[in-house]
């Protein structure tokens, strides 16, 4: 039987359409709710590669799950409920077109962008004389656009925001705080388990006029985590940062000959190397969260995944 759940097609009670990203299949509920699969798909290069790995979507959603709880005294979140371990069920708000990316560090992109001579980051100013991996005074926010058409993960400026009418002022001052408060409340759980908060991004929407946090957060896909014991000697040796992310996977790939490039053709992903995939996420779980990694039943994942919904559903 199916121990993964590379794709879905169920069709719910009340269900009006269904969206698939690179690793989400998105149900909407009555127009009300959206109940939100997170399928074992993995992706890199932008590509999402042929094998399913088994617990990844159990993993993400159940590190979503902790933290949006550990972050709904800050701001109200879409989460209702997680009906099976790899869904979660909830409010469907109309999102703002802007990923509220925050960084603590210069380091990934923003290091790329500092390296070509670049001493401002949208809109904000970056001082001279910082090397890679370094942190900043306090962390900044440096938001890129969101939008199915048109301009898609460009940088943006708080002014620009405001001047286009993607968001209000009124509504952009409250998200700018909640970011940077949901961020400071994940850097303090991450500490706490060892870890470093580099950067990651959150994603806002609005329903019946409120304002809510949308999406995962604080997910190993969705954010960059260094360890914190060895980050002030690797620092200061200018020694690359052990990093807690996917980051292997892309390694693997580059490794075999693939990046994603026009006529390159993916690895085979071998059952031993899908199952050191699946050990790895399960320990990104257990670093993140400092909690020991409970499997749930993967002898039919879709089977599971559809009874568990359809029961919940009946519920509401």
């Amino acid at each position: 039987m199916a121990t993964t759940i590379l794709s879905s097609n169920y069709n719910f009670p009340g269900q009006k359409s269904i969206y698939k990203g690179k690793v989400r299949d998105v149900y909407n509920i009555d127009d009300k709710y959206l109940l939100m699969v997170v399928s074992d798909r993995i992706s890199a290069f932008d590509v999402v590669l042929p094998k399913g790995i088994p617990y990844k979507g159990q993993v993400l959603n159940q590190i979503a799950a902790k933290f949006l709880d550990a972050t709904s005294d800050i701001v109200p979140n879409w989460k209702i409920a997680t009906p099976d371990p790899t869904v979660t069920f909830g409010h469907k708000c109309e999102p703002f077109p802007v990923e509220m990316i925050v960084r603590a560090y210069l380091t990934g992109s923003s290091w790329r962008t500092y390296k070509t001579g670049a001493r401002e980051i949208c809109g904000i100013k970056i001082p001279d004389g910082m090397t890679e991996h370094q942190r900043f005074k306090k962390p900044i926010i440096t938001p890129t656009t969101k939008a199915e058409q048109g301009r898609h993960d460009e940088d943006i400026s708080r002014s620009e925001i405001i001047k286009s009418g993607f968001i209000s002022e009124e509504d952009y001052v409250l998200i700018e705080k909640y970011t940077m408060d949901v961020f400071m409340r994940g850097s303090e759980i991450a500490l706490q388990h060892g870890l470093i908060l580099v950067d990651t991004k959150y994603e806002f929407g609005k329903k019946n006029g409120k304002i809510y946090l949308i999406d995962e957060i604080n997910t190993p896909d969705s954010s960059r985590y260094f360890y914190a014991d060895k980050y002030q000697e690797h620092f200061e040796k200018g020694l690359p940062q052990k990093q807690l992310s996917k980051e292997f996977v892309r390694e693997w790939l580059m490794e075999n000959g693939f990046q994603g490039q026009s006529g390159q053709i993916v690895p085979e992903m071998t059952d031993e190397f899908v199952n050191k995939v699946s050990e790895r996420y399960i320990e990104l779980y257990e670093k993140i969260t400092g909690e020991k990694f409970i499997r749930a039943d993967i002898s039919n994942v879709p089977d599971r995944i559809e009874k568990n919904c359809r029961i919940f559903l009946k519920t509401l």
